[in-house]
Parts: C-alpha cells; sequence; structure tokens
C-alpha cells in the first residue's frame, strides 16, 4: 500500500522487495534486510540507493545474493568504527575474556551482527558475563519485531533467572 501510495519511493520499493524474499523463502533476505538497517544507520538516503541498486540487480539466486551482500558489507563496515561479531569472537577464542574485551570496545566500537545465530550467541555472552541491562535492552527490541521467537524467548527466561539471584 505504501509503494502505492508512493510510488517513486526507494524505501518502499526496498522494503516490498525484501519482503517478497522473505516471504517466498529467498535465505538471504533476512542478512540482506540487517546490511540495509546498518546502512540507514549511517546515512538513509545512501542506504536507499544502495539497496535499490544490489535489488535492480539481483538475480534471484543465493549465490548472487552471496557475491552482491558479502564483499561490500565487509568493506562497509571497515567505515564504520565497527567490529564484525566474527571478529570479535576470534579476538575471545585466542585467549581474551568476553567481559574485559567487550568493556575495552563498548564505548568506541561497535559490534555488528549480520546473523541470527551471533545475535543469539552475543545477547547469552552479555547474559553470562554481567552485562544484563544492555541484554535486556536488546531483548526487548528484538522480541517487539519477533514477538514469538523461542531462542529469544529462551534467553529473556534466562535473563530474567539470573536476575533474581
Amino acid at each position: 500500500m505504501v509503494l502505492q501510495n508512493y510510488p517513486n519511493s526507494k524505501e518502499a520499493y526496498n522494503g516490498v522487495i525484501l519482503s517478497e524474499m522473505a516471504l517466498s523463502g529467498e535465505g538471504g533476505a533476512e542478512a540482506l534486510f540487517d546490511y540495509y538497517e546498518i546502512l540507514k544507520e549511517s546515512d538513509k538516503e545512501e542506504a536507499d540507493e544502495i539497496m535499490n541498486e544490489i535489488l535492480h540487480n539481483l538475480d534471484g539466486s543465493l549465490e548472487r545474493l552471496s557475491e552482491v551482500f558479502a564483499e561490500p558489507l565487509r568493506n562497509r563496515l571497515e567505515f564504520e568504527d565497527g567490529i564484525l561479531y566474527q571478529d570479535f569472537k576470534e579476538i575471545i577464542e585466542s585467549g581474551k575474556s568476553f567481559k574485559e574485551t567487550f568493556e575495552n570496545i563498548m564505548f568506541s566500537t561497535r559490534v555488528i551482527i549480520t546473523k541470527k545465530e551471533d545475535f543469539i550467541d552475543f545477547l547469552d555472552n552479555l547474559i553470562e558475563h554481567g552485562f544484563a541491562e544492555m541484554a535486556l535492552t536488546y531483548l526487548e527490541n528484538a522480541l517487539s519485531v519477533y514477538p514469538s521467537d523461542a531462542l529469544l524467548k529462551k534467553l529473556l527466561k534466562k535473563l530474567a533467572r539470573g536476575s533474581k539471584h
């Protein structure tokens, strides 16, 4: 309906295409939407242009989506004062503590998460390492978008159990 009312709106066009991709089971739709959200944080108009171009050039195959999506995201993130969650995890896996590493970057660097499973892992680590309020904020936002998500509900219950101690 928005696209009908605003036929020249790139944001409306992008929303319709991303919705259609998600409804048709296109596996990369969620990741592409997450990328769009990251882009919109820094420059909404530029985000609409970039996403519009990607969607116009997309041939519908997951291989093409990976090709179009993966490299620009990594290049774009270099300009965002952020660290990909997988890079953050590599630091932790090299022997650094989650809490200390997160405390060192939390005010100067964003942890950028591009996969749902990484988001769940990140929230779980926040809860485990004493960042309950931050985890609750993320969970509330995520549950407002995905109210029936079982993994998010499980983390909320874990958070509630932890606050009773």
